[in-house]
């Protein structure tokens, strides 16, 4: 039964939204009579090679990756990284340190802004 947009537009409240459910239900039937007619046809065309649907989709799967997960933002995950060694040190208190990597700590701004350059900071090995 289909219906012209006169008969919509004289179809009351009610009657559009049994319709609407119908129609929707109709839709879901659809899609699921599609996906078992697809199935089937795998499936036979799985058999006329020898090969059960599972060994197929199971050989088709791809494996898992060790990468990371991207963040949120579409920005790639941080990798992990090994330890760096420092490459700068305090002149008066050899425990801070520094791998000349991010953000500058007061320490060695201190520094720069005192006059010494980071040549001098430098660890000697």
């Amino acid at each position: 039964m289909l219906l012209t947009k006169s008969q919509l537009g004289k179809a009351t409240a009610k009657d559009l939204t049994q319709l609407a459910d119908a129609i929707k239900a109709e839709l879901h039937k659809r899609a699921n009579n599609s996906k078992e007619k697809a199935l089937k046809e795998v499936q036979a065309i799985a058999a006329r090679h020898g090969v059960s649907l599972e060994a197929l989709i199971g050989s088709s799967k791809p494996a898992r990756s060790a990468k990371p997960a991207r963040a949120a933002r579409g920005k790639a995950a941080a990798k992990p990284r090994g330890k760096v060694p420092a490459k700068y040190a305090h002149p008066s208190d050899a425990s801070q340190t520094w791998t000349g990597r991010g953000r500058k700590p007061k320490w060695v701004e201190e520094a720069l802004n005192g006059g010494a350059t980071l040549e001098s900071l430098t660890i000697k090995a």
